[in-house]
Order: C-alpha cells, then sequence, then structure tokens
C-alpha cells in the first residue's frame, strides 16, 4: 500500500469519526484563540485529518490521491524507496503544519476562527508536482487543459488576495502558505528541481 492510499485511508476514518462525533470533531480541529490560552497545539497537526462535510472530504481526497501518488512514486525514484517516502510523509505533515502555524500567529486573538482540512497539505504536494512539472497540463473543472505553471501562479496569487480579504468558509491562508513550504521543501531536498523547472520553462521559447 503506498503511503498516499494510506494517508488517504487515515483522513477518511478520522472526518468520519469526527463527523460522528461533536466533540471530538471540537477537540481535533486548528482553533488558534484556544490553543494559545490552553497550548492544544496539537490541534495544529489534527486538524489536517479532519473535513468539515463530505464534499469536502471527497474533493480534498480526489485532489490529493492525484497528486500524492505522482509525487511520492517520483521521490521514490529520486531518493529510494524508504527516503522517498520519508520525504513524501514529511511534505505532506510540514506543509500542513505551516500552514496552522501561520494561521495560528494570524488568528490569535480572533475567538470565531476555526479551521478544518488537508487543504495546506494538499496543495504543498501539489507544488511539488507543478516544480518537477511545470508544463505538465492540470483540468480546471475537470475539462480545461491549463498549463501547472500558470495554475500554480493564479493559486498563489488568488488564495493570497483572497486571505487579504478575510470573511467565508475556506482558509485561503492556509492554501497559500501550505504551498509554499510544499515548494520550499521540495527545493532543500532536490535542488536539481529548481534547474529541471527553468529548463522545462526555456524549452517553450
Amino acid at each position: 500500500m503506498s503511503i498516499t492510499v494510506l494517508f488517504c485511508f487515515v483522513v477518511f476514518g478520522i472526518s468520519l469519526w469526527g463527523f460522528r462525533s461533536p466533540s471530538v470533531f471540537h477537540q481535533l480541529m486548528h482553533y488558534p484563540y484556544v490553543e494559545a490560552r490552553d497550548r492544544s497545539y496539537h490541534r495544529m497537526i489534527t486538524s489536517i485529518f479532519l473535513h468539515g462535510s463530505w464534499l469536502h472530504l471527497l474533493v480534498n481526497l480526489f485532489v490529493f490521491f492525484t497528486f500524492g501518488e505522482a509525487i511520492e512514486y517520483l521521490f521514490i525514484q529520486l531518493f529510494g524507496s524508504a527516503l522517498g517516502r520519508i520525504n513524501f510523509i514529511l511534505l505532506f505533515l510540514l506543509s500542513g503544519l505551516m500552514a496552522s502555524v501561520f494561521t495560528f500567529r494570524k488568528h490569535l486573538h480572533d475567538p470565531n476562527f476555526r479551521s478544518v482540512g488537508a487543504s495546506g497539505s494538499i496543495s504543498g504536494v501539489m507544488f511539488a508536482y507543478v516544480l518537477f512539472f511545470p508544463l505538465q497540463n492540470l483540468y480546471l473543472y475537470g475539462l480545461i487543459p491549463i498549463p501547472g505553471i500558470i495554475v500554480g501562479v493564479l493559486y498563489l496569487w488568488y488564495s493570497n488576495y483572497a486571505a487579504k480579504r478575510e470573511g467565508g468558509r475556506i482558509d485561503h491562508s492556509a492554501h497559500f502558505y501550505g504551498a509554499v513550504t510544499g515548494l520550499i521543501f521540495t527545493i532543500v531536498i532536490y535542488p536539481k528541481s529548481v534547474s529541471m523547472f527553468v529548463q522545462q520553462l526555456m524549452s517553450v521559447f
């Protein structure tokens, strides 16, 4: 079983647990205002595995499986079986954790802000994919082909723009910082990815 599939099962199981138990959901969700006061920092990680609705959960699992399988396989090819899987686990967890850390700092004094979902982690995995395959088409709404580099730029721009507007139920800051963390982490563990990225873009001209 791949790490991607294993994570999908874990996310599904914990999310289902949260759906069935409001008390569990409350104890595991990301809640900066409470975390700062009772030091329940575990929420920064546990909230990654919770979701607010079935639609939220299923969309995230689909996107994660799509990009996760490709990046996990690539990491295994680059680093070997054991280290490749470890790096993939770190990519997923660190992207989600750093997304939570930045939203913690931003909403430290806001008792109304709460957040759940693997979107920060998934953004990190997705941007690792864009770094390695910038010209690979990604399909908007499953129909419209757009090169990964364009999707990546638009994704960062919109996440940053929407985060500044505030409001709504989507934690756009988590998307932005998860994506940036995934990008930086991938470059740190495999510096050649930068030259590979540039060479692919230059091949277009």
